[in-house]
């Protein structure tokens, strides 16, 4: 069958694209992505030249047709981890979904597809919320919108919720669409985490290493070698519902957001592609070996459970093709 082609705007490491493509049907044609560092990566895993212009400087005609467009779009503006500034975000990046639907006007496709926290439904009230849908109602799409969380939803062990928006130009595809059903969490955590293995001595934590004797906290505080624990600022908290915590931007650079684990070989950070894998991205996706932890933590924490987007995306499968 014909392939169903994609452009991928705020496309980061390539997480949407990759539970599409992973269909077998749709196939990325065009990605847009500022951050270079994140598009290398994707570029190290698609064989896709990215588009590193900021979006405001793309113009739609430089872009070639496509059926679906594909967006995280920045979620800085509307988490609960941010200032939940909204469309007032002094950076800008809350109206940069005005881009999209610019974007969305001059090209007109078939099916739009939207990824951001799930804090995006409440701000301001709901208001934002509200902009958004009325936005792409106006465009003539029939719209559904789901919070999905990757425990319940894509079967990858980390506690992540998401809205996921799904519209259409075609009202009949729109009604035999439905989002994905639970299924049961069969990943473990040593599916995705190696407890066993000796790794690089930089992932441990070890007496003196770091101020504020945070190593002794952390020998205090994990007594249990299955759970994931984080750092937060002065105290070790503990997940206690057996899956990786919510990963976020600054995971990894000593913040209060760092993941820990207890192995046999020490109490270690996890590492980069391991929360890759929280991520649901496969053991075969490529990391660039000359960028930093920093920036790799910062990609992993700023992708999507691809697992639980690859699921949607069967369901948009079935409704575009029966």
């Amino acid at each position: 069958m014909k392939k169903i082609k994609c452009a991928s705007f705020f496309a980061g490491v390539g997480g949407i694209d990759k539970g599409f493509e992973n269909t077998g049907i749709f196939e990325t044609i065009y990605a847009n992505e500022l951050d270079p560092y994140p598009a290398e990566t994707f570029e190290l895993n698609f064989s896709l030249k990215v588009d590193c212009r900021d979006i405001r400087n793309v113009c739609s005609d430089e872009i070639p047709d496509f059926d679906v467009l594909l967006a995280g779009f920045p979620c800085q503006a509307f988490s609960v981890a941010g200032y939940r500034q909204g469309f007032d975000d002094e950076k800008g990046r809350g109206i940069l979904f005005f881009e999209l639907i610019r974007i969305i006007k001059a090209k007109k496709p078939e099916i739009v597809f939207l990824e951001n926290v799930k804090n995006l439904v409440g701000h301001d009230n709901g208001n934002t919320f509200r902009v958004i849908i009325n936005k792409l109602k106006k465009e003539n799409y029939f719209i559904k919108f789901s919070v999905l969380n990757a425990m319940e939803y894509g079967n990858i062990p980390q506690n992540r919720e998401r809205i996921y928006i799904v519209a259409f130009k075609d009202k009949e595809m729109y009604h035999k669409f439905n989002f994905p059903m639970p299924v049961e969490l069969t990943t473990k955590l040593s599916d995705i985490i190696d407890f066993n293995s000796k790794i690089d001595q930089k992932y441990y934590y070890t007496h003196g290493k770091y101020k504020g004797e945070i190593y002794e906290k952390l020998i205090e505080a994990m007594d249990d070698d299955k759970a994931i624990y984080q750092w937060r600022r002065k105290y070790v908290r503990k997940n206690k519902n057996g899956v990786v915590p919510t990963l976020t931007a600054n995971q990894g650079e000593g913040g209060h957001n760092v993941c820990i684990i207890k192995t046999k070989n020490g109490i270690r950070k996890m590492t980069p592609h391991e929360c890759f894998n929280a991520q649901g991205f496969p053991k075969s996706f490529k990391l660039p070996l000359n960028m930093s932890d920093t920036r790799l933590y910062k990609q992993a924490g700023n992708s999507v459970c691809v697992s639980v987007i690859n699921r949607i995306a069967e369901e948009i499968k079935k409704a575009y093709i029966n």
